[in-house]
């Protein structure tokens, strides 16, 4: 039963990272609790922002004017809900579930808009660091010391990344890998790097192959060392590193 309050509460979570992700790059406050249909202007009420709901029964249309709701905001909804699944599946009823449902929903937010802006809002990542200190203050399941070493791991490992690329990695990204290490501790945030790194390698190779991009275009790094940090999370039990 908790098991499924975890998931239904993830769904809820999603509404709110929907909010975020579509409001902080246009510089719009996320707590204004007034909602609008992009398209035809009128004021949505609480049961339209469940896209998920709403794509069952109105196949993703508004149903004032319908116009196509984004499949964005079905798919967060759905993997904010499945990924709290997994976490608690993973680390089970223990304090880290909280520091790790904050890191996770903070990624959602980050990979959905660095996906779509090629942006990692500075909001994001002094949010990040707020939670994950009062995280630490209350569930303390990892030590200062690996806290700030992680912290100074995955800042660290990233610009020297990005001084060997000469460019090739944004301010953002080492940022958000600081932000990583300090939820995370210095090991896992190693093994989220390489993960990222392998992941967005095999995928920018293949993306180059079918010819979608040229070795020249930009990809966003943020979504990939996301989802390193998604894998450390579920199969961390599993890396001989980390015991």
């Amino acid at each position: 039963m908790f098991y499924i309050s975890i998931i239904i509460f993830g769904f809820i979570i999603g509404i709110f990272l929907n909010v975020c992700i579509t409001r902080i790059p246009k510089g719009e406050s996320v707590l204004n609790s007034t909602f609008y249909c992009k398209e035809c202007g009128l004021q949505l009420k609480l049961r339209d922002l469940i896209p998920v709901f709403n794509w069952l029964a109105l196949k993703v249309k508004c149903k004032y004017c319908e116009a196509d709701i984004s499949i964005q905001n079905t798919l967060v909804e759905l993997l904010t809900a499945a990924l709290f699944g997994l976490v608690y599946f993973s680390v089970g009823p223990s304090p880290e579930i909280f520091p790790t449902m904050f890191l996770v929903s903070l990624l959602i937010v980050v990979s959905f808009i660095d996906y779509r802006y090629f942006l990692i809002p500075n909001k994001v990542i002094i949010v990040g660091f707020v939670l994950g200190f009062l995280s630490h203050l209350v569930f303390p399941t990892i030590t200062w010391q690996n806290i700030v070493l992680g912290f100074l791991a995955g800042g660290g490992v990233l610009w020297l990344l990005a001084i060997l690329s000469k460019g090739g990695l944004g301010g953002g990204d080492i940022k958000l890998a600081a932000l990583i290490g300090f939820y995370l501790g210095w090991r896992k945030v190693l093994i989220a790097l390489f993960l990222g790194a392998l992941t967005g390698s095999v995928v920018g190779l293949v993306l180059i192959i079918s010819k979608k991009i040229t070795s020249k275009d930009p990809l966003p790094f943020g979504p990939f060392l996301s989802f390193g940090v998604f894998l450390n999370i579920l199969f961390s039990r599993y890396f001989f590193l980390l015991k």
